[in-house]
């Protein structure tokens, strides 16, 4: 049980970033780390902090509260039409209960899902009591393809994934703006975020919407689900003419950190939006990747999943393909 000592409720953004605490807000995955007993105390929550649950719109640009809901994101009717790329892996990751209690600010900031960090009897040198990654060594089925730095299992976010193609920025209590990019890295830190004790993100900031954008968003897993993918991919693109004029293309699942395939993207953008141009663009997927001993059964899935969600993206869309400023 969280002694209630340890266990306070902040009513302003003051409170956080004089607390030094973790912070719970949805609580779906400090809850889970509680109960396995790998995080510290004290934990301040922010649930109720008034003025970080709204959606604003403006015509060059969108700003969505750091407690705003998954599931509000993915069903909000003009964010779906704006940001069809944000808005397709807030409706389908994780279950209904996780994106219904599970907030913006919150799903950015998550810790690893690894098995030995989330042990209570395991060393791992997220929890300081480890010099070297034991899943390296050890058991690392679900580890990464990506080889970029300390930590060997995926990290979890979706929808940092997806705000990673729209280079959105947010909003940080003592730091002003930051691009999101900037929150995860390039991968070589052990940390799961750049995000100091009793630091806070407020609001995610989002540019203006590309006209004509279609997105597209897949997922491979073993079950439909409940369940963290083995390789997710989300997709932006703007066709004008049979011509690609914009691609993002974003990949987790992966890598200790999302982060984009700009090989895929340089290889689009200026090119026909032909299954041929999409084949080719997709076989360049895996240029970076340095597979462990036991993930090597992803490179295909890597390479497969790209093509079909770029192939998704062009056919199928998403949002509102007239939509101008």
């Amino acid at each position: 049980m969280i002694a209630m000592s340890a266990y306070t409720r902040a009513k302003t953004i003051e409170d956080v970033t004089q607390s030094g605490a973790e912070l719970r807000a949805g609580g779906t995955d400090i809850q889970e780390r509680l109960r396995s007993g790998v995080t510290s105390l004290p934990i301040v929550d922010v649930a109720a902090i008034p003025g970080l649950d709204g959606v604003e719109l403006h015509d060059d640009r969108a700003g969505i509260g750091a407690l705003v809901s998954i599931r509000a994101v993915g069903a909000h009717p003009e964010l779906q039409r704006r940001y069809p790329a944000l808005t397709l892996p807030a409706q389908l990751l994780a279950t209904p209960q996780a994106r219904l209690r599970g907030t913006m600010g919150g799903v950015l900031c998550q810790r690893t899902r690894c098995w030995y960090y989330r042990s209570r009897h395991m060393p791992c040198p997220k929890k300081g009591n480890a010099e070297r990654c034991p899943s390296r060594a050890g058991n690392h089925h679900f580890g990464v393809v990506f080889d970029f730095g300390p930590c060997v299992y995926p990290h979890p976010s979706s929808i940092g994934c997806a705000l990673l193609t729209y280079d959105a920025e947010l909003s940080v209590t003592g730091r002003g703006r930051m691009p999101v990019a900037e929150l995860y890295g390039d991968g070589s830190a052990l940390r799961d975020h750049s995000l100091d004790p009793g630091e806070m993100i407020t609001a995610i900031h989002m540019p203006a919407a590309a006209a004509g954008e279609r997105g597209g968003y897949q997922r491979l897993m073993s079950r439909a689900l409940a369940e963290w993918p083995l390789v997710e991919v989300v997709v932006r693109l703007v066709v004008e003419d049979g011509v690609v004029r914009l691609a993002r293309v974003g990949i987790g699942g992966v890598a200790n950190v999302p982060f984009r395939l700009t090989e895929v993207e340089e290889a689009l953008e200026g090119e026909a939006a032909t299954d041929a141009e999409f084949e080719a663009a997709a076989k360049l997927a895996t240029t970076r990747a340095k597979p462990l001993p036991q993930t090597q059964y992803k490179l295909p899935m890597v390479e497969a999943l790209v093509l079909s969600t770029l192939l998704q993206a062009r056919d199928e869309g998403g949002g509102d393909l007239d939509f101008a400023m």
